[in-house]
């Protein structure tokens, strides 16, 4: 099996997210199904039938926490410096429009474009990974190629 990279922060939350999953939500929609198996025919009993399906999202979930931290190969970012690598917060410009964005180059699963944090494995954190301050990338995405100049890289 191959390796899982995640931040101290990422691994911090799945291991969070998991803990929580395991003490409170799961006791929580057991609970939930004993009370809706009191109230008689499970068959056309929603309630029964909206506790077991957040039952298994739960359990799913948990599985998946399970695996992803068991594979965890967890990155001390703070001793990292140089050009983009893995755990870099990198600062670009787009140089057509000249909007700024920030983003932190993290594994798969803590990946979360809206927070800022780039899936490694995403075209543009591939085509930033190695270049330094100052260096323009191109990167071909769905709506077409796009340049952007890399204007700071830090390491937290």
């Amino acid at each position: 099996m191959e390796k899982i990279p995640l931040t101290r922060a990422g691994h911090t939350a799945l291991n969070d997210e998991l803990k929580k999953l395991k003490s409170v939500e799961r006791p929580a929609v057991i609970r939930a199904i004993a009370e809706a198996r009191e109230h008689g025919d499970l068959s056309e009993n929603a309630e029964y039938h909206a506790a077991r399906e957040k039952q298994s999202f739960i359990e799913g979930r948990v599985k998946e926490l399970e695996g992803i931290l068991s594979l965890a190969d967890v990155i001390d970012t703070s001793k990292l410096s140089g050009a983009v690598k893995f755990g870099a917060v990198v600062q670009i410009v787009d140089e057509d429009t000249d909007e700024e964005k920030t983003y932190q180059i993290v594994g798969e699963p803590e990946a979360d474009i809206e927070s800022g944090k780039l899936n490694i494995k995403s075209p543009l954190a591939r085509a930033l990974i190695g270049k330094d301050e100052g260096d323009s990338v191109e990167v071909r995405t769905p709506g077409g190629e796009k340049a952007y100049e890399i204007l700071s890289i830090k390491f937290s």
